[in-house]
């Protein structure tokens, strides 16, 4: 099953590579949910899927309970009127004046998704996203990867919060697969929060015992993340296979390449 948002980083394209690694489980906990990638691609009984994006989890909720009503104002969002870069800003300023809980925010939210340069979600510090207009022809209406999304959606949990919170709520026969903000491959690679908090080398480190503690307690965790000497050392306990894995979030096509990212079984 496809995504219906874009998602830098998102796991659609290798989620064999990360499914061949995980054991039998009743239930697959994602602390960094993102696009679902690995949520649609799989077929547990259970799902917990979290995030600390508020407007991220919230989309994903109405799109549960509420499929037809969030369906309907997001196709009125993509009848050509509103694909031009004055009405994208006039639309970003609307979403950022918009209470998260708002259905109508959900929808202008895959508005922006479809629109925004790359795909991006990001926020600047107090909060409001910011990312410019893409200038796409004509994006496209995910209906169909919207209804799929909602019909699996029934079988899952989702939860704005953070990743210690989410590891909190474990239990056995849990499978835990964690996509967390990548460490940057550079300083100047790493670039604004896509939420409001942003996400540092300590909060990586906690991440990695928190994986440490629930392999110990017999419950699986798998960790994708950049393949550098830092990210080795973090995830010692692990078993780590090495991906190459192409990278589209680049602005010009000529600079996205290959990236080397390893996948950390614990």
């Amino acid at each position: 099953m496809k995504a219906f948002l874009k998602w830098a980083g998102g796991k659609s394209k290798i989620s064999s590579n990360i499914k061949y690694h995980f054991k039998n489980g009743k239930r697959l906990v994602e602390p960094f949910v993102g696009s679902g990638a690995l949520f649609l691609n799989t077929s547990f009984d259970k799902y917990l899927l979290c995030d600390i994006n508020i407007d991220l989890i919230n989309l994903y909720n109405n799109l549960k309970r509420n499929p037809e009503e969030l369906i309907a104002k997001t196709s009125k969002l993509f009848i050509g009127k509103d694909d031009s870069e004055q009405r994208f800003y006039e639309l970003r300023e609307k979403f950022n004046s918009l209470d998260s809980m708002d259905i109508e925010k959900s929808a202008l939210f895959v508005y922006l998704n479809k629109h925004a340069f790359n795909g991006l979600c990001r926020y600047n510090r107090k909060g409001f996203f910011n990312v410019p207009y893409g200038r796409y022809k004509s994006p496209i209406f995910p209906e169909k990867e919207m209804r799929a999304f909602s019909v699996k959606s029934q079988r899952a949990e989702f939860k704005c919060q953070n990743f210690e919170d989410t590891f909190k709520e474990k239990m056995e026969g849990d499978i835990i697969y964690c996509d967390p903000p990548y460490v940057p491959l550079s300083l100047t690679s790493s670039f604004t929060s896509y939420s409001k908090n942003g996400f540092n080398i300590e909060d990586q480190k906690k991440l990695a015992i928190n994986a440490e503690l629930s392999k110990s307690m017999g419950i699986q965790c798998i960790i994708s993340n950049h393949d550098m000497k830092i990210t080795r050392e973090m995830y010692d306990k692990s078993k780590i296979y090495e991906i190459m894995v192409q990278r589209n979030i680049a602005s010009k096509s000529t600079s996205r390449k290959k990236i080397a990212e390893i996948i950390a079984v614990f």
